[in-house]
């Protein structure tokens, strides 16, 4: 928040704007996207209403999962592999490489 001003103090001044705030207890934030998913462990999750609209703020360690969906489809049709946490890690030791990934998976 802000330097030197009280929480309590805060929390107040933003009741009286119409604010709420509200702090989520959260493990995992996962953002999903077609170019590959953006995942936030231990995330800070403040959701803040006001005047009817409810905003969700997250803060945290960000970790990008590089892998679009068709690929990780095309490693799973070529392989039989269903499992998409086991075809995910053998595109990160094969360093995104699905050729590579397949054989991985294959072999």
């Amino acid at each position: 928040m802000i330097p030197g001003l009280d929480p309590n103090k805060m929390q107040q001044m933003l009741k009286q704007l119409g604010m709420k705030m509200e702090e989520l207890s959260s493990s995992k934030v996962i953002i999903k996207r077609k170019e590959g998913d953006i995942v936030i462990e231990n995330p800070q999750v403040i959701k803040t209403t006001m005047k009817g609209q409810i905003v969700y703020q997250v803060s945290g360690s960000v970790q990008e999962d590089s892998f679009s969906e068709d690929d990780i489809k095309l490693v799973s049709e070529q392989t039989g592999v269903k499992d998409k946490e086991e075809i995910k890690k053998a595109l990160t030791e094969t360093k995104g490489d699905v050729v590579e990934a397949i054989m991985k998976l294959k072999g």
